[in-house]
């Protein structure tokens, strides 16, 4: 259970989101990766894809897979996976490296699809994801863990979900798009007190958005 502001100390003396519980590979995405601002295609592609595998597991399960992910859908090359037939989705249901539900892989290959399609549409998808940041009015005027706890979706991420699924996309609920948005910075939710929150608030104004 997260103590009540949300943070947890680690042995180097740094208070940090509670959530990696100082699990070293968890620590290290807290660190290096979550909240991040990302805008590559391959890498917003495969985390979408892998916030739907998560459905129904925990991120830890996900991540300590997700070497093996690379490896089974081409590392998450767009233009591959959307390639994959039968035959892939039976290697792909026989791989114990990966999670093997048949619905999750089926959605990562009609993704792939779509993504191809939002590609030539707007040119990259990180364009898309990046044009629907929240504005300021659109976020807590603290992000302290009493606000972030009740963030699991937005209606932005609502909003994205709803479109997305127009467009023929597939597990991508606003709660997954949610966490979608946390981990690739268009959102910092790194809780107030937390070491990395002003690096990541640093990188997300100096980036360049895509257009």
């Amino acid at each position: 259970m997260a103590p009540e502001n949300g943070l947890i100390e680690g042995e180097d003396g740094k208070w940090r989101c509670w959530w990696h519980g100082n699990m070293a590979d968890y620590l290290a995405y807290h660190d290096n990766e979550w909240g991040q601002p990302v805008t590559d295609d391959t890498r917003l592609f495969e985390k979408l894809c892998l916030e739907g595998f998560q459905s129904g597991l925990s991120w830890l399960t996900i991540l300590r897979k997700r070497e093996n992910f690379r490896k089974a859908f081409a590392g998450f090359d767009i233009a591959r996976v959307s390639t994959f037939g039968d035959a892939d989705i039976e290697r792909l249901l026989g791989d114990a490296g990966i999670v093997r539900h048949r619905g999750k892989i089926v959605s990562t290959i009609n993704n792939a699809n779509r993504a191809l399609e939002m590609q030539q549409e707007f040119g990259s998808l990180a364009a898309y994801f990046w044009a629907q940041e929240p504005g300021p009015e659109d976020r807590p005027a603290c992000c302290d863990w009493e606000s972030l706890r009740q963030l699991g979706k937005t209606e932005t991420s609502t909003r994205i979900s709803k479109d997305l699924k127009k467009r023929g996309w597939s597990f991508v609920g606003p709660t997954t798009v949610y966490a979608f948005m946390q981990a690739m910075g268009l959102v910092n939710d790194h809780v107030e007190g937390c070491c990395c929150r002003q690096g990541v608030e640093e990188k997300r104004n100096a980036l360049k958005r895509p257009v």
